[in-house]
């Protein structure tokens, strides 16, 4: 039986299937919900995913060429809606979707994108209060980053010249919508950095969409102005819009205009300041004036500035009046003291052993000096020395005679 039947080959089974799916309108251009997973992208730049529901799967593949129209990351677990025609790739003989368009499911691609970036730059420190930079209160140079053909422009020179006529503005002209945009907003915010040629810079432009928007939503612009040494205000659309560009810069400004105002002084306030200064300058000055001619009022009114020489008469009366005292006081002092000298004097003589030998006593001495208090100190034959009231005598001990004691 099988040798009356026709018999195919693998590939050609393949290529009737392919032929049977292509031909189907529905499948021809067709929009898939699912849920990603296994999400791969390959050296290549094509994607390769799955998406699913609780009960199937389906393979899908995006190429290079549609993938870079991403605006979002695709990842594990999101919810998608996919573009494309289903068909059999002729090798593997498995059917997949060839996606060409992929958007999150419920919200907008361009919100996602948004998100994903901000979470992203947000973990990396980009947004970090601590790396915000000082704008300078008085700058001399003023870049703006911004389309050189736009209302925005004009404005920011209008205002600046009317607050702050003393800096000089530069225009860095550069597209702020489309595919060019980005590479060229990040590129003249490095140009002013490599040059120097700014102390402040402002970017952004005027309102519009959020597509309009996205140039400075774009990762480049960000990491542009991060980077940048010079302060950065960003000054994108209207007060409710929201760019990455405004959590990274050193100061948001709600419009353009008023990124203008942020960056400088005004004229009238400085000139009231001024005039303030001045004021005050004036008062200070008026009492130091005043204080002066006060003290050389007291000055002129002193004995000495009036008359110097009877300044100096009282001065030698003064001298000669202290110099009684102290001669007094010295004398006073110099007779206590002989007072007090000849006191101890007599004390000291009435202490005297010398009285003692004026009255007829002597002292005995052995031969080195010792005075002798007791007979028992020396023995018969040794020799002593007797001092009296006038010479001394050396005598030898003959006999000792002691006498009893009282006690």
């Amino acid at each position: 039986m099988i040798l009356e039947q026709k018999i195919y080959e693998v590939s050609q089974i393949n290529e009737y299937i392919k032929q049977m799916l292509d031909s189907d309108e529905m499948l021809g251009s067709i929009c898939v919900r699912g849920e990603l997973s296994n999400y791969k992208i390959y050296p290549s730049g094509h994607h390769y995913f799955t998406m699913k529901d609780a009960e199937g799967s389906l393979r899908c593949v995006m190429f290079k060429s549609s993938a870079i129209r991403l605006r979002f990351r695709p990842e594990n677990g999101m919810k998608v809606l996919a573009m494309g025609r289903v068909t059999v790739f002729l090798r593997d003989g498995a059917y997949q979707l060839y996606c060409t368009e992929l958007s999150p499911d419920g919200v907008g691609d361009l919100y996602v994108a948004f998100e994903q970036l901000k979470r992203k730059l947000s973990e990396e420190g980009l947004f970090d209060p601590a790396h915000k930079k000082p704008l300078p209160a008085f700058p001399h140079r003023i870049a703006i980053i911004t389309s050189g053909a736009g209302a925005a422009v004009m404005d920011m020179l209008r205002i600046l010249g009317k607050r702050y006529p003393l800096s000089k503005v530069m225009i860095l002209p550069v597209r702020v919508q489309g595919a060019e945009a980005p590479a060229e907003i990040a590129g003249a915010i490095r140009y002013a950095n490599r040059w120097k040629i700014a102390d402040v810079i402002i970017t952004g432009r005027g309102g519009g969409s959020m597509e309009d928007l996205w140039a400075f939503n774009d990762e480049r612009v960000a990491r542009a102005i991060f980077d940048s040494e010079i302060p950065v205000v960003s000054a994108v659309g209207h007060e409710p819009d929201v760019t990455i560009s405004d959590f990274v810069a050193d100061l948001r400004a709600a419009t353009p205009s008023n990124g203008a105002e942020l960056v400088t002084p005004d004229q009238s306030d400085l000139r009231a300041q001024l005039l303030h200064e001045q004021a005050r300058m004036g008062s200070a000055m008026t009492r130091m004036l005043k204080s002066s001619r006060q003290n050389l009022s007291s000055l002129a009114s002193k004995r000495v500035l009036q008359s110097p020489v009877n300044y100096i008469q009282d001065k030698r009366l003064q001298l000669d009046f202290s110099h009684k005292k102290l001669l007094a006081a010295s004398q006073q002092l110099l007779g206590a003291k002989r007072q007090g000298f000849v006191r101890l004097t007599a004390a000291l003589d009435a202490m005297s052993p010398l009285k003692v030998l004026g009255r007829g006593y002597s002292i005995v001495c052995l031969p080195g000096g010792k005075v002798l208090q007791s007979a028992a100190e020396v023995s018969p034959g040794e020799k002593i020395s007797v001092r009296m009231r006038q010479g001394s005598l050396i005598a030898a001990v003959e006999q000792i005679q002691e006498e009893k004691s009282d006690e």
